[in-house]
């Protein structure tokens, strides 16, 4: 029995789309089974409610040979390691007490290197807590996802720019999620793997802002730009926009440690760690219709 969590978000739904393509059973914890696709519902088991209530996550491990464990983001949360870590107590105590024996877990780049950097240094001390239960656990390790872009469709339509709190000039690693829930999928239909570590999930090019509002010009047939916001003003918008004062710092610090430590350069790019979709690809295929709609 395969159990994923977060079913429904931009991840952990193209996940069960590809796990649902092999012949295990398949469980999902949602809090709204009604967001399943009506053909995903007649093939899954359903526990329904939040995978940060232990009766839930317990009802639902019962009998679960592999996890896939995502922690929801949450702008609301004061405190970024309170809710993070909280989610993934109660699912360590699940997997010692139903004998889970494989876990897939969506965390980061940056083990070893980042200090006080917000979601990422939540996300390597989930990876921790999870290790010490002694389950067979891969570690997705990846850096921004391309689809944090579409977050900003109306300032590259409106504006002809994005902002960003990294410099223009600064080349990063991105990913996309199709190729994320790919690498997860594979592990979760695998059973003969053991052990923990990390599994790096990185695209085939390292990217600065400046390439990337490139790229967008020529897909776009517009030009864009990268507009640098700095940190004082980042967290002000963060803020002004509904997002938690914690959770908004957490994210300021994830930018400083990434600019700053390079965080996500910590691990050597692989053949076996590189996924296939290029920035512009996912440029043709996702952002393009979103602009344009």
């Amino acid at each position: 029995m395969l159990v994923i969590t977060a079913p429904t978000g931009q991840i952990g739904r193209q996940v069960l789309e590809k796990v649902l393509e092999g012949d295990r059973p398949v469980r999902v914890i949602a809090r709204d089974p009604a967001k399943l696709p009506g053909p995903v519902r007649e093939r899954v088991e359903v526990v329904q409610g939040t995978h940060s209530d232990p009766a839930v996550l317990s009802e639902a491990f019962v009998g679960a040979d592999t996890v896939f464990w995502l922690v929801p983001p949450n702008a609301r949360a004061e405190s970024v390691d309170g809710y993070v870590l909280g989610f993934t107590r109660t699912a360590c105590e699940a997997i010692t007490q139903q004998g889970v024996r494989r876990v897939v877990g969506v965390s980061t780049l940056g083990r070893g290197a980042a200090k006080n950097a917000g979601q990422v240094s939540a996300a390597l001390a989930m990876d921790e807590l999870i290790e010490a239960t002694g389950v067979a656990y891969r570690a997705l390790r990846m850096p921004g996802f391309m689809e944090n872009m579409l977050q900003q469709v109306m300032p590259l339509k409106n504006q002809g720019m994005f902002f960003t709190a990294i410099s223009p000039d600064h080349k990063l690693p991105t990913c996309a999620t199709r190729d994320i829930a790919t690498v997860a999928a594979r592990l979760l239909l695998d059973d003969s793997w053991d052990g923990q570590s990390g599994v790096p999930v990185l695209g085939p090019e390292d990217l600065s802002p400046n390439d990337m509002a490139r790229i967008m010009s020529e897909v776009l047939e517009r030009p864009i730009r990268a507009q640098q916001v700095p940190a004082e003003a980042y967290l002000a918008n963060l803020t002004r926009n509904g997002i938690a004062q914690g959770w908004a710092q957490g994210l300021v610090d994830m930018a400083t440690e990434v600019e700053l430590r390079d965080i996500y350069h910590a691990e050597p790019r692989t053949a076996e760690g590189t996924t296939p979709t290029t920035f512009r690809q996912w440029c043709e295929e996702v952002l393009k219709p979103a602009v344009l709609s």
